[in-house]
């Protein structure tokens, strides 16, 4: 959560995912994941509009994990990808 949150937000925050079953916890985090993944590829997706599905594939994993994973993974990578 971010620094600039009050420090009873952040309590009621925690407090709430205590409540929660660890099933739930796992499906919001999951939900949180798939998101962030998305809007990611989105960005991707305006920056380099020419770019084909696997293209964007590469910049993602390299976002996501790091250059040498996506070397790794992938192969070859755009040599700007960050």
């Amino acid at each position: 959560m971010e620094q600039d949150t009050p420090a009873h937000a952040r309590a009621r925050y925690h407090a709430h995912l205590r409540r929660m079953s660890p099933s739930a916890r796992l499906q919001a985090a999951s939900a949180l994941s798939q998101a962030v993944r998305t809007l990611a590829l989105a960005g991707l997706r305006q920056r380099y509009p020419q770019a084909g599905a696997e293209e964007l594939r590469a910049r993602l994993v390299v976002r996501l994990y790091g250059r040498t994973f996506a070397a790794r993974v992938l192969g070859a990578i755009p040599p700007d990808a960050v």
